[in-house]
């Protein structure tokens, strides 16, 4: 059975058995082989799964046991007081890191004192104690202060102090680089199949349900109101088909596993600032979902992007927005159909 570790406060993950979860580097236990990435891992795409498989295949060539360190926070939140939105949910991506196959995860606070630890003194804390056999790199990577800890430079300092460095090459798919910079700009700008692809899924966020105005309802159209607790990455403002998930035994997204919620539904959503209503609204996103009547309130729901079906446009009078919501869940439905129970898992997994 999976363990559950905390990443934030009231929010909990769960990671399989067989993976040991650190929240300190100092924590690492004493004389272990490692072979050894570091990253934050924003979205756990396709370029981070191919770095976290080559540190497998390290470790065994190594005989050494694969191990990652992530941080509790991206780190620009620390050194320039603003994150980029997310991409994944912390608690999806543990899960997602966890499930690559590694033997320890380290989570470790990020601050500014952790920041001004120079590449050699960051590693001095890994080997205390342990043998490092292998550090994993991206090309373009660097860890420490200032980032002066290139592959070049840790490289050199591996062959003085005994441990190997292996780069690998950044990942490109149909002539697009994989990062997470990459994705949050296609997402923003609406290219759904595209950050899919760099991404290996369906991009997605995770908000909880909190109580709205209740308009929808009164139009006869429910919906789940989201608020998240972090800037998130999102598409640009429209209606939306989308799939939801969320486990009811838990108010955490994705209950005893975050990669198999007990509940899924198909969706219509809204994500704007709702123009019929109000000339200067806050952006909302609210989501309407197919077969479901009992209240969410308090629910971590996690929405994943299907299919962007118009922009968001101000109508005349209720009654002709009644009109479209009914079109436009017409269209939704048609495209991903309504409810399932007990859908057996896909969230967050990666998908053809």
């Amino acid at each position: 059975m999976p363990g559950w570790w905390p990443i934030r406060p009231r929010l909990r993950v769960a990671v399989r058995s067989d993976v040991r979860v650190h929240f300190d580097i100092d924590a690492l236990p004493g004389g272990m082989r490692l072979a050894l990435t570091v990253g934050v891992f924003d979205g756990v795409h396709r370029g981070h799964r191919a770095l976290l498989a080559a540190t497998v295949r390290a470790a065994r060539r190594h005989g050494a046991e694969p191990t990652v360190i992530t941080f509790d926070a991206h780190p620009d939140l620390a050194l320039h007081g603003a994150a980029p939105p997310l991409l994944c949910d912390p608690a999806e991506r543990l899960a997602l890191l966890a499930g690559i196959g590694v033997s320890h995860l380290v989570v470790q606070h990020f601050d500014h004192r952790f920041a001004l630890q120079t590449a050699e003194q960051f590693l001095g804390r890994v080997r205390h104690g342990r043998q490092l056999a292998v550090l994993v790199m991206a090309t373009g990577s660097a860890i420490g202060h200032g980032r002066a800890g290139t592959p070049k430079a840790l490289a050199a300092l591996g062959a003085r102090e005994g441990f190997d460095v292996e780069i690998v090459p950044t990942l490109g798919l149909a002539g697009d680089r994989v990062s997470a910079s990459r994705i949050r700009d296609l997402l923003a700008t609406g290219r759904l199949a595209a950050a899919r692809n760099l991404l290996g899924r369906r991009p997605s966020v995770v908000g909880r349900v909190v109580e709205g105005a209740s308009r929808g309802r009164d139009l006869g159209f429910r919906t789940a109101n989201l608020a998240f607790d972090e800037p998130v990455a999102l598409p640009p403002d429209g209606i939306y088909a989308v799939e939801a998930s969320w486990d009811e035994e838990q108010a955490a997204w994705g209950g005893p596993n975050p990669l198999s919620p007990r509940r899924r539904a198909g969706g219509v959503a809204s994500l704007g600032v709702r123009p019929t209503f109000d000339v200067a609204g806050e952006r909302l996103l609210e989501v309407h979902l197919f077969d479901i009547g009992e209240d969410l309130y308090g629910m971590r729901l996690r929405v994943e992007w299907v299919r962007r079906l118009r922009a968001e446009r101000r109508f005349g009078s209720a009654t002709a927005l009644v009109a479209q919501m009914t079109r436009d869940a017409s269209r939704a439905r048609a495209i991903v159909g309504g409810s399932a129970g007990h859908p057996g898992g896909s969230a967050g997994r990666p998908q053809p």
